[in-house]
Protein backbone atom coordinates (compact mmCIF):
# COMPACT_ATOMS: atom_id res chain seq x y z
CA UNK A 1 0.00 0.00 0.00
CA UNK A 2 1.11 3.57 -0.50
CA UNK A 3 0.13 6.94 -0.10
CA UNK A 4 0.77 10.27 -2.97
CA UNK A 5 0.40 13.16 -1.40
CA UNK A 6 -0.51 16.16 -4.33
CA UNK A 7 -1.07 20.39 -3.98
CA UNK A 8 2.16 21.95 -2.12
CA UNK A 9 3.04 25.24 -3.63
CA UNK A 10 4.14 28.49 -3.38
CA UNK A 11 1.40 31.07 -2.03
CA UNK A 12 1.18 34.46 -0.25
CA UNK A 13 -0.27 35.49 3.19
CA UNK A 14 -3.80 34.94 3.34
CA UNK A 15 -3.86 32.89 0.66
CA UNK A 16 -5.26 29.31 0.02
CA UNK A 17 -4.34 25.91 -0.84
CA UNK A 18 -6.03 22.27 -0.76
CA UNK A 19 -3.63 19.02 -0.43
CA UNK A 20 -4.58 15.77 -1.16
CA UNK A 21 -3.35 12.29 -0.86
CA UNK A 22 -4.64 9.04 -2.09
CA UNK A 23 -4.16 5.77 -0.84
CA UNK A 24 -3.45 2.80 -3.34
CA UNK A 25 -3.00 -0.62 -3.40
CA UNK A 26 -4.14 -4.02 -1.55
CA UNK A 27 -6.34 -2.11 1.13
CA UNK A 28 -9.15 -3.79 3.02
CA UNK A 29 -9.97 -0.35 5.25
CA UNK A 30 -8.41 2.60 6.26
CA UNK A 31 -8.96 3.75 9.58
CA UNK A 32 -7.34 7.13 10.65
CA UNK A 33 -5.82 9.88 8.11
CA UNK A 34 -4.17 12.48 8.92
CA UNK A 35 -1.45 15.62 7.95
CA UNK A 36 1.40 16.42 9.55
CA UNK A 37 4.04 19.08 8.83
CA UNK A 38 7.70 19.60 9.61
CA UNK A 39 8.87 23.28 9.46
CA UNK A 40 12.69 24.20 8.71
CA UNK A 41 14.47 23.41 12.03
CA UNK A 42 11.80 22.22 13.86
CA UNK A 43 9.89 19.45 15.07
CA UNK A 44 7.31 17.24 13.34
CA UNK A 45 3.94 18.91 14.27
CA UNK A 46 0.53 16.69 14.02
CA UNK A 47 -1.50 19.42 12.29
CA UNK A 48 -5.07 17.80 11.82
CA UNK A 49 -6.39 14.20 11.84
CA UNK A 50 -9.79 12.35 10.83
CA UNK A 51 -11.43 9.59 12.09
CA UNK A 52 -13.14 6.48 9.86
CA UNK A 53 -16.05 7.90 10.52
CA UNK A 54 -15.23 11.37 9.71
CA UNK A 55 -14.93 13.41 12.92
CA UNK A 56 -12.08 15.87 12.61
CA UNK A 57 -9.70 17.16 15.26
CA UNK A 58 -6.92 19.99 14.42
CA UNK A 59 -4.03 21.53 16.22
CA UNK A 60 -4.53 24.64 18.34
CA UNK A 61 -2.39 26.43 15.62
CA UNK A 62 -4.99 25.58 12.51
CA UNK A 63 -8.11 25.59 14.18
CA UNK A 64 -11.04 27.83 12.25
CA UNK A 65 -8.27 28.19 9.20
CA UNK A 66 -7.75 24.37 8.23
CA UNK A 67 -10.66 21.80 6.74
CA UNK A 68 -9.64 17.95 6.61
CA UNK A 69 -11.97 16.03 5.17
CA UNK A 70 -11.79 12.13 3.25
CA UNK A 71 -13.53 10.42 0.60
CA UNK A 72 -13.75 6.95 1.48
CA UNK A 73 -14.50 6.18 -2.15
CA UNK A 74 -11.65 7.05 -3.41
CA UNK A 75 -9.39 6.39 -0.47
CA UNK A 76 -8.54 9.80 -0.51
CA UNK A 77 -8.17 12.28 2.49
CA UNK A 78 -7.98 16.18 2.10
CA UNK A 79 -6.33 19.70 3.74
CA UNK A 80 -8.00 22.80 2.68
CA UNK A 81 -5.69 25.54 4.00
CA UNK A 82 -7.22 28.71 4.08
CA UNK A 83 -5.96 32.14 5.47
CA UNK A 84 -2.21 30.74 5.51
CA UNK A 85 0.74 32.54 7.36
CA UNK A 86 4.28 32.20 6.91
CA UNK A 87 4.50 29.99 10.26
CA UNK A 88 2.51 27.67 7.89
CA UNK A 89 5.74 27.23 5.51
CA UNK A 90 6.44 23.63 6.10
CA UNK A 91 6.84 19.65 4.42
CA UNK A 92 3.54 18.24 5.03
CA UNK A 93 3.30 14.66 4.65
CA UNK A 94 -0.10 12.35 4.85
CA UNK A 95 -0.66 9.64 6.95
CA UNK A 96 -3.15 6.65 6.86
CA UNK A 97 -3.28 3.40 9.16
CA UNK A 98 -4.70 1.00 6.63
CA UNK A 99 -5.88 -2.19 6.84
CA UNK A 100 -4.04 -4.10 3.98
CA UNK A 101 -6.42 -7.48 1.73
CA UNK A 102 -4.01 -9.89 3.93
CA UNK A 103 -5.24 -8.08 6.92
CA UNK A 104 -2.25 -6.48 8.19
CA UNK A 105 -2.14 -3.10 9.72
CA UNK A 106 0.34 -0.78 7.94
CA UNK A 107 0.96 2.97 9.55
CA UNK A 108 1.67 4.62 5.95
CA UNK A 109 2.84 7.91 5.09
CA UNK A 110 3.40 9.62 1.97
CA UNK A 111 5.87 11.53 0.22
CA UNK A 112 6.02 15.07 1.75
CA UNK A 113 4.77 18.14 -0.47
CA UNK A 114 6.37 22.11 0.31
CA UNK A 115 3.50 23.98 0.93
CA UNK A 116 5.63 28.08 0.90
CA UNK A 117 3.85 31.07 2.20
CA UNK A 118 5.45 34.00 1.33
CA UNK A 119 4.98 37.45 -0.05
Amino acid sequence: VQLQAFGGGLVQPGGCLRLSCAASGSIFSINDMGWYRQAPGKQSELVAWITSGGSPNYADSVKGRFTISRDNAKNTVYLQMNSLKPEDTAVYYCNAIIVATTRAVVNSWGQGTLVTVSS
